[in-house]
């Protein structure tokens, strides 16, 4: 299988830059089921990256039915140590205005019913997740964004994901909840990334894509469909710019990450007391450890 060491994940559009060249797709299994589609296998910059829509290149997927176990074994499978994950969201905060990027350091979870752990049927690990992104490379991302000096985009280093349920967006009473606690942006998908990236012990960060303000904005009701399908548009044309330029970056330099040891200490159980079909659907996760 074709060891690639940088994966993304976002919407379809992600991969239909003119730079990706030697397309392949690959279709990978997995211990947890299907992914959310193939992966689309390319060079960019030098560099052999994977791609994954993550709602499906169809986007037939509810948040809350994102294969995340499956999406992220398949790219540890893949061979993949650091994933940049592009995602829309709403701003919970004035300053970070439609066409914006965020990205963020820390994470509020919302969710509900959403497995996000690897672990679990006679082994436990508790990983440690204080900084829920990789710090370096967040900071590649970063100074990949404010290279490009994007027209009408301001870059917000750090910040709070809140990542809520849905479908349905937030009511007011609730989106004035998650501004009192600071957050500053808000989206659906993103936390189980990160939680299941550092069980894999795979540097993670997240580059946010603001849309819209979310429902507390005085002006929110005079947002438009057309208004957000266009900030979409615009943003997938920012996201693909700034990926490529990320790739750039780390194919010159990959930086070192504690996600990359992140279960040294984090398993509780002796690993010769775990049930053997537990090991075996683990192995890939656990085989330094053996």
């Amino acid at each position: 299988m074709t060891q690639v060491k940088i994966g993304i994940i976002g919407g379809s559009g992600l991969y239909k830059m003119d730079a990706l060249k030697d397309v392949k797709e690959v279709t990978v299994s997995t211990p947890f089921g299907s992914p959310s589609d193939a992966f689309i296998v390319g060079n960019l910059e030098g560099t052999t990256v994977a791609f994954l829509a993550r709602h499906g290149r169809n986007h037939h997927l509810l948040p809350t039915e994102l294969p995340f176990r499956a999406n992220i074994y398949a790219m540890k499978k893949l061979g993949v140590e650091y994933i940049i994950s592009a995602s829309a969201v709403g701003s919970l905060k004035e300053e970070v205005k439609p066409l914006d990027l965020v990205v963020p350091d820390q994470f509020i979870d919302r969710t509900k019913n959403r497995v996000s752990t690897f672990f679990g049927d006679g082994i436990v690990a508790h990983i440690a997740f204080g900084d829920p992104v990789c710090p370096n490379l967040a900071k590649v991302l970063a100074d990949a964004v404010e290279s490009l000096n994007l027209p009408d985009v301001a870059l917000h280093r750090g910040g709070t994901y809140l990542c809520m349920e849905g479908p349905a967006f937030s009511t007011k009473a609730e989106s004035n909840l998650y501004r009192s606690w600071g957050a500053t942006i808000i989206g659906m998908t993103n936390l189980q990334e990160a939680k299941l990236a550092r069980e894999a012990e795979i540097a993670y960060a997240t580059l946010a894509l603001v849309t819209d303000y979310d429902c507390w904005h005085p002006d929110h009701d005079h947002v438009t469909v057309e208004m957000v399908i266009g900030n979409l548009h615009r943003n997938a044309i920012n996201a693909q710019k700034v990926i490529q330029e990320t790739v750039r970056r780390l194919s010159e330099n990959l930086p070192t990450s504690a996600a990359h040891s992140a279960l040294k200490y984090a398993i509780l159980t002796p690993l010769d007391k775990v049930p053997a079909p537990t090991k075996e659907k683990l192995s890939l996760l656990l085989q330094k450890y053996l």
